[in-house]
């Protein structure tokens, strides 16, 4: 969690998104995000908040991408610092 924004990575969730990706909640707003490309798959996000995950996202690509191998291997994820 950073600046507002819930990110989440869920265990076996290839069904509805084959590609990695993370869920990002912020109030009521709710978007899927892909890794590595920050693409918006499902859902909306304001504009501001949107720049800052993907900033996240980009800082953060191999964790994101080792995190999702352990997730579909149903493996617990690594905590990811947020962006400061």
């Amino acid at each position: 969690m950073f600046y507002g924004l819930i990110v989440r990575m869920y265990a076996f969730d290839t069904q509805k998104h084959q590609a990695p990706h993370v869920h990002v909640q912020y109030g009521e707003q709710h978007v899927v995000i892909g890794i590595p490309d920050g693409n918006v798959l499902d859902g909306d996000l304001r504009a501001n908040k949107l720049k800052l995950v993907r900033a996240w996202i980009e800082i953060h690509q191999e964790e994101l991408i080792a995190d999702w191998q352990l997730a579909v291997e149903g493996q617990r994820v690594f905590a990811i610092d947020p962006l400061r």
